[in-house]
């Protein structure tokens, strides 16, 4: 908005009304830090909340996260001075780090398998849908000068009332009480959320789990053990492959993309708000069919479609601008750029979007689950912050082959899923070893199972080691 560069950024402001290279119109650290910042302090924020989710509960963790959140979108709109607005985005940060650790885990512990993936892609769903709303804000309140920018921010409030109110109003999972040592409390709440009486064998999976976990008074030493290669892996390859998409580099950005493609003001922000319509419509596909198509799928089609919407974007935004950033895009090109990046974006929508936090939430063991969330989260924010605080001066740098630069990861991360990641759709969360014991290639690091098929579990606790589980699995 103009107002909020003139006020925060006036550099950048200056930039807009000189003819300037269009790659580089927002090329500035300090505008990028802004939007950055946030990232880092989720991530530093994900190890406080992989502690309290792990000994307090999930409840507590995503009731952190709300109130953290709620300061800071408070301290947003009343700010005077860029230190103001970085403080209430770092405090924004730490909202964001708590609830990713803690919602996919609540989501994934609470779910019936069958339905564990439409389940937990609603949390994908509720970020889409955030994100439609404040595009929508975005240039409703960009008309309101001087003071749209204030409304703008502070509106950040509602849906951190609305997660500080419901998470102090939700039960924590079974997992976690049991975990915790109520155990009665825990198998009540299954009956109740299971709606059925009978939950004996799903409720002794998870005791015994409970119990080896219990065991583990290192689970941040733990996860590095050879039996748990396949878990760590994928904590910090899906995370990292999610943000190399590129998507939150046109998701962070897209009002800016777009009046660099030429586009007025609030052209550009009607613009963003038809992507962030996309994005909310394609998740609703995955929730749909991730459990009968199963994540390995939705991946491999996703990928060639990112694929080719990336170099036909380059393509385009190349011939028109060429190397120098001098040229001008005609108006039906700038339209077929926008069409193009809404392909992009539902392939990424029913895709790595929701199952980057899918996947990872569901594969971990009790015993390593909040120290494997953790590096997912920690992992995934981390990239998230390079690439907030990189796009705008590699757009500036690589120019149109900045979408080129995107495509050649989506081939390296295609090759990794199908190469990689086993299908783990209607799997139980606590049954989830037989699937990586069968994978061609991650089976000879799992621990095999004796001839009555039960695991053979040793895990260390520092200097101790314990012999078989009488869990079957």
């Amino acid at each position: 908005m103009k107002d909020f560069l003139q006020k925060f950024f006036p550099d950048v402001s200056k930039k807009q009304d000189e003819g300037t290279n269009q790659y580089c119109k927002f090329d500035s650290q300090i505008l990028t830090l802004f939007t950055s910042s946030l990232y880092v302090a989720g991530l530093l924020a994900s190890f406080v909340a992989s502690y309290v989710t792990r000994n307090f509960g999930r409840k507590p963790s995503m009731l952190a996260g709300g109130v953290s959140f709620l300061i800071g979108a408070g301290i947003n709109g009343g700010a005077e001075n860029v230190a103001m607005l970085i403080v209430g985005r770092i405090l924004l940060g730490v909202g964001v780090g708590f609830a990713n650790q803690a919602v996919p885990v609540y989501l994934s512990e609470m779910a019936p398998a069958k339905y564990r993936g439409a389940l937990n892609i609603m949390f994908q769903l509720a970020i889409t849908i955030g994100i439609l709303c404040a595009n929508l804000i975005n240039y409703g309140t960009g008309k309101i000068t001087p003071w749209g920018w204030r409304l703008s921010l502070g509106l950040a409030a509602v849906p951190a009332i609305i997660m500080t109110l419901g998470s102090a109003f939700l039960p924590d999972t079974p997992n976690s009480m049991i975990e915790r040592g109520e155990v009665e409390k825990g198998r009540q709440m299954l009956q109740r959320i299971r709606g059925v009486e009978a939950v004996d064998e799903e409720f002794n999976d998870i005791v015994k789990a409970s119990e080896e976990a219990k065991q583990v008074q290192h689970p941040w030493r733990n996860i590095l053990q050879r039996r748990y290669r396949p878990h760590l892996v994928m904590a910090i390859m899906i995370p990292f492959f999610q943000q190399l998409t590129g998507i939150n580099a046109i998701m962070f950005y897209a009002p800016v993309l777009f009046t660099t493609l030429g586009y007025s003001s609030d052209a550009s922000l009607y613009s963003a708000v038809i992507t962030g319509g996309v994005n909310v419509l394609a998740t609703f596909v995955s929730i749909a069919v991730v459990d009968r198509v199963g994540r390995r799928k939705l991946f491999l089609e996703a990928g060639v479609q990112m694929f080719i919407a990336q170099v036909v974007i380059g393509a385009i935004l190349g011939a028109n601008f060429g190397l120098q950033g001098t040229g001008n895009i005609d108006k039906t090109s700038a339209i077929v750029v926008v069409v193009v990046i809404c392909v992009y974006v539902s392939a990424f929508a029913w895709s790595w979007g929701p199952l980057g936090w899918l996947v990872p939430s569901e594969i971990f063991p009790l015993e390593i689950r909040s120290a494997g969330q953790s590096i997912n989260v920690s992992v995934n924010l981390f990239f998230t912050f390079v690439i907030a605080q990189a796009f705008l001066s590699m757009l500036c740098h690589f120019k149109f082959g900045i979408f080129l630069f995107f495509a050649g990861w989506v081939v390296i991360m295609s090759l990794f899923v199908y190469f990689f990641l086993p299908e783990t759709k209607n799997v139980p969360i606590e049954e989830m070893d037989r699937v990586w014991r069968a994978h061609r290639f991650w089976g000879r690091f799992i621990p095999p199972v004796d001839e009555s098929g039960l695991k053979q579990s040793y895990i260390k606790s520092g200097d101790v080691e314990l012999g078989p589980s009488n869990g079957a699995h």
